[in-house]
């Protein structure tokens, strides 16, 4: 959220930030965000109980009302309904820490650490009814190195999230989805490098 309100600070930047909305009153993010003078609004679920239906119809609403027109989800660790999913469809973007279709879900770090990966990284997709398949926007990769705990994987993974989710953002804001031929269509990411001793 923080480096989506500071990469709209940028003049030229295609998206503006009007609201941060939240499920948990006490979320670090609604202070960062009125310390940036972003409009905040939350939606405490636990009122709702078992009504998840009112619950989104009372966050659709407060889009609306503050005339969002794209929603970026970014630590909102609640499963969405068809109901949200579907009012908000080409409209609702989300970060997640593996290189989709690799590792959707939780415990994306530790699945990539057991798995062996020599890549790990992060994804921008489109929110689709599926949990974590939308089509992909933006990725950005990650070397997994010897060593590596769930924490220092996941520093360098957030690390790169900063990065492509407002570039993200960028290109869907201005109309752009970003699936055009790449800068260099024979780059190649390689890990280990050529040369590189990786067993003893």
């Amino acid at each position: 959220m923080a480096s989506l309100i500071s990469a709209a600070r940028e003049p030229a930047y295609p998206a503006e930030i009007v609201l941060v909305l939240s499920n948990q009153p006490d979320a670090a993010g609604l202070r960062r965000a009125r310390d940036a003078g972003v409009p905040t609004a939350v939606l405490d679920h636990r009122p709702f109980r078992d009504n998840r239906a009112a619950h989104e119809a009372g966050i659709d609403a407060s889009l609306r009302e503050a005339a969002v027109e794209l929603v970026c989800l970014a630590g909102y660790m609640r499963l969405l309904t068809p109901y949200l999913v579907g009012r908000w469809a080409g409209r609702m973007l989300n970060v997640h820490p593996s290189l989709l279709p690799a590792f959707p879900g939780l415990n994306t770090h530790a699945r990539a650490l057991a798995a062996g990966v020599k890549l790990h990284g992060c994804t921008v997709h489109l929110v689709t009814e599926e949990t974590d398949a939308g089509p992909i926007l933006a990725q950005a990769a990650v070397p997994v190195l010897p060593g590596d705990t769930e924490e220092s994987l996941a520093a360098r993974v957030l690390t790169q999230e900063h990065v492509i989710y407002p570039l993200a953002l960028r290109l869907l804001a201005s109309g752009n989805s970003g699936h055009g031929p790449p800068a260099d269509a024979n780059a190649v990411l390689l890990n280990p490098l050529p040369g590189a001793a990786t067993l003893k």
